[in-house]
């Protein structure tokens, strides 16, 4: 039979919603979105100027279970910090790798019908592999026993950018045979998502400029790889954009005939990531860049929901929604 009900997700550690908004492509806006939950006040302004949410509700390890709605995919990009190559890689010793246990307690109440969750490529390897083991023995005794996750690459599916994120999906049912997306290996270059007039404001100063140039020649007699990153419109992709890309643009610099190098705009991080040019940007260029940088790459997003979104089940039974969430933090 027939139903005209949409599939039901809810947003955990949302960001600026990066993550649904793959889902909402790939299903031609056949998603309905019954809970979000983002702490930080800034990304949660973005995330209402463009999706038609009434509120966000905020810090999930202070929300009960029993108040989120019932759903049928759960999403969360929860955060990196604790396995990322750039942090200290404490993993579960760091509290923020411990929000992974608020995923638990929901998939444990609410038991969706699947999930997707999202994180650095070096949780795959983080304490030799045992922090993901320890991952995925636990959502297997939940009951999804149907764990895959694979590391996809940003540069292979159309997007101009080295950025490899793991993804982790699981199904209820044991009998699907989910499959991720093939890369579409699309032909990119820097030069489609650079705008054609820039401020001046964007191009960085003879003394950050300086500073650059020496620390990578420092770095390279030290035997270290790191130092800026300079592309031009023919440059096949960046280098992975950050959330401290703010503070110097060092990672990712465009090359200007006559002139210092400049930052990307707001805009062209918006597009690196794989975001419409009618996503708004109603904060700071500052807090933007910490935005895009903690975001996800859309397009790889949308082609795993397009996988995922073959093996929902949709009935018109009803859902039993939790109670009203009076008691949710909200922002």
């Amino acid at each position: 039979m027939k139903t005209n009900r949409k599939i039901k997700i809810i947003d955990l550690f949302a960001g600026i919603g990066g993550i649904r908004l793959g889902f909402e492509k790939a299903s031609k806006n056949n998603i309905e979105c019954v809970f979000t939950s983002e702490w930080n006040k800034f990304s949660a302004q973005t995330y209402l100027e463009n999706f038609n949410d009434f509120s966000i509700h905020g810090d999930i390890t202070q929300i009960n279970e029993n108040l989120i709605p019932e759903h049928d995919i759960l999403l969360a990009g929860f955060p990196c910090q604790p396995f990322s190559q750039a942090g200290l890689k404490k993993g579960f010793s760091d509290t923020r790798g411990t929000l992974f246990f608020d995923i638990e307690r929901i998939l444990i109440d609410k038991k969706p019908q699947a999930f997707l969750l999202e994180n650095v490529k070096q949780l795959k390897g983080h304490d030799k592999g045992k922090t993901l083991a320890t991952i995925i023995e636990h959502l297997k005794v939940i009951g999804y026993q149907n764990i895959q996750y694979q590391v996809l690459k940003a540069k292979e599916f159309g997007l101009p950018q080295n950025r490899e994120r793991i993804y982790i999906v699981g199904f209820l049912d044991n009998s699907i045979k989910f499959e991720f997306p093939k890369p579409t290996y699309e032909p990119i270059k820097v030069g489609n998502i650079l705008e054609k007039k820039v401020d001046k404001k964007y191009t960085i100063s003879d003394k950050l400029w300086e500073g650059h140039q020496r620390r990578k020649i420092a770095n390279k007699e030290n035997g270290k790889g790191f130092g800026f990153g300079i592309v031009n419109e023919n440059s096949e992709y960046t280098n992975t954009i950050s959330a401290r890309y703010y503070k110097d643009g060092s990672e990712i610099l465009v090359a200007q005939n006559g002139k210092n190098p400049r930052k990307l705009t707001p805009r062209e991080a918006a597009r690196l990531q794989g975001f419409p040019d009618t996503f708004k940007i109603p904060v700071s260029d500052n807090q933007a860049y910490q935005q895009f940088g903690n975001s996800v790459p859309v397009k790889v997003v949308e082609k795993v929901a397009e996988q995922m979104l073959k093996h929902i089940k949709i009935s018109e039974k009803k859902m039993s929604y939790a109670k009203q969430l009076q008691s949710a933090v909200t922002v």
